[in-house]
């Protein structure tokens, strides 16, 4: 039966890095208890190898939300207006000649439901057809500048709605500083790395700390300067290894108490480009029942995925966690299908 299942893991790996955009990827399974563990590799990288969290950083800043929420500290319905400035949020979010700033929550931003525009693929000049072309760095209030000339698509908390925004985990970056006094990396030390004891994670701060190199397409490119810009949403680093210990963690209450997730598991479908993701307080949740699946799948998945291929899913129903990276940035919807056709394959 063991054998079997490594068979059907290494086929579906096989046939996800041997496409002609994926240059390198990694991979590893493991159930909680660690009693299950299936690792694979492709193209150089290892458990042990940098790579990009770029999106999975929001399940970071999630975490240290729900720990300040814990420690009593914020309530996900506080109005952001307790703890931003009011140049930051005036103007934020005009819909059909209606100012909703004010209205704009902890819990809007963390479910996507805030109705923002993201500057990363929205406009004339986003910022995903600019790092395309060149690194930079970029400021928070240069985003808010770039969030303020586009049009929000629904008043905040609208039922059954969700957009899925950079902005609202940068803002959450935001009040996570502002609580805790710290920098943004000294938070995730404090209330993550540490903890856990992490040795090879961290959000980049300088020039002087390593930020691995992107695939697009054919061409790897360097894009230090934004990552570090990109911060709450999406700039840390960590390997394979480290991020199975972070996703048991996220999950298994060693980071904060995780009956929060009664409340959290409230899901919105995404804009229709995300299909099959759905979004809950701070992680996706993508369904293995649907339509996406020919209502083959049992269960979801829960997790999150990133733009340049990371991804790191659990699987409750089969007590699974899928982490790793498949560093292409030109398909970001690989990784999710392949951590799907995994879940299918491994299933008892």
């Amino acid at each position: 039966m063991v054998t079997a299942k490594k068979e059907k893991m290494d086929q579906i790996f096989d046939k996800f890095t041997q496409k002609n955009s994926i240059k390198e990827g990694v991979l590893l399974i493991e159930d909680t208890k660690g009693t299950y563990s299936y690792q694979n590799s492709y193209g150089g990288k290892e458990l042990d190898s940098p790579l990009l969290m770029a999106s999975i950083t929001k399940l970071f800043t999630t975490t240290c939300i729900l720990i300040l929420k814990e420690e009593g500290k914020l309530k996900l319905t506080d109005p952001l207006s307790l703890y931003l400035d009011d140049k930051v949020l005036k103007g934020i979010h005009i819909y059909k000649n209606k100012d909703y700033s004010p209205q704009l929550t902890i819990e809007h931003l963390l479910f996507q439901t805030s109705g923002l525009p993201d500057a990363f693929v929205e406009g004339k000049e986003n910022l995903t057809e600019r790092v395309l072309r060149e690194d930079f760095a970029y400021t928070l209030e240069e985003n808010i500048a770039s969030v303020k000339r586009l049009k929000p698509h629904f008043e905040p908390g609208k039922k059954r709605k969700a957009y899925y925004s950079d902005i609202n985990f940068d803002l959450l970056g935001q009040i996570i500083m502002k609580k805790t006094d710290l920098s943004l990396a000294q938070a995730y030390h404090q209330y993550i790395i540490s903890p856990l004891g992490l040795t090879h994670t961290y959000l980049p701060e300088s020039a002087k700390d390593r930020v691995p190199s992107i695939y697009y397409k054919n061409q790897l490119i360097e894009r230090p300067k934004f990552i570090i810009s990109s911060g709450a949403s999406g700039g840390a680093i960590t390997t394979a290894r480290e991020l199975m210990v972070f996703l048991k963690g996220f999950f298994g209450g060693k980071l904060f108490d995780n009956s929060v997730f009664k409340q959290l598991s409230h899901y919105n479908s995404l804009q229709l480009s995300m299909t099959p993701i759905a979004y809950g307080g701070g992680f996706m949740q993508i369904s293995l029942e649907g339509i996406t699946t020919l209502f083959r799948g049992k269960g979801e998945l829960l997790g999150h995925s990133g733009t340049t291929g990371s991804f790191a899913f659990y699987y409750p129903r089969e007590d699974m966690f899928f982490v790793g990276d498949l560093n292409q940035m030109s398909n970001p919807s690989l990784p999710v299908k392949m951590v799907m056709q995994l879940a299918m394959g491994i299933k008892s």
